[in-house]
């Protein structure tokens, strides 16, 4: 899985030019993974003000607003890829217009048994 980081303040300092260039990359990616077969799927998640967060602490649940983080980067969204090598996933990864702005993580998904697939 690959997993968008963004800051908004970034996104914020640019051009609707460059910002419609961005995502004509990333579309661009997503075609050739789908062509390939290596696309599973991915979406884009709502803003962080839209976020609740939910802990259960000696049974009883608490739910706040937001994410509580230290970092002004947000998970913004996830790609569900499937191909053959973890140095494949960084090719990937390493051409995704968000990696230059923030970051992506790239995390295998376990399968049901508890194995990294």
């Amino acid at each position: 899985m690959l997993l968008i980081y963004s800051n908004p303040a970034i996104w914020e300092s640019l051009s609707k030019e460059e910002i419609e260039g961005l995502m004509g990359e990333a579309g661009a990616i997503m075609k050739e993974l789908a062509d390939s077969g290596e696309w599973v799927g991915g979406q884009a998640l709502a803003d962080p003000s839209q976020t609740k967060t939910v802990k259960v602490r000696d049974g009883a649940p608490a739910t706040t607003d937001g994410p509580f983080l230290e970092a002004k980067e947000h998970l913004a969204g996830y790609c569900v890829i499937d191909c053959e090598t973890p140095e494949r996933a960084i090719e990937i990864a390493a051409r995704w217009p968000d990696a230059r702005l923030c970051a992506m993580e790239l995390r295998p998904i376990m399968d049901s048994a508890g194995i990294e697939a």
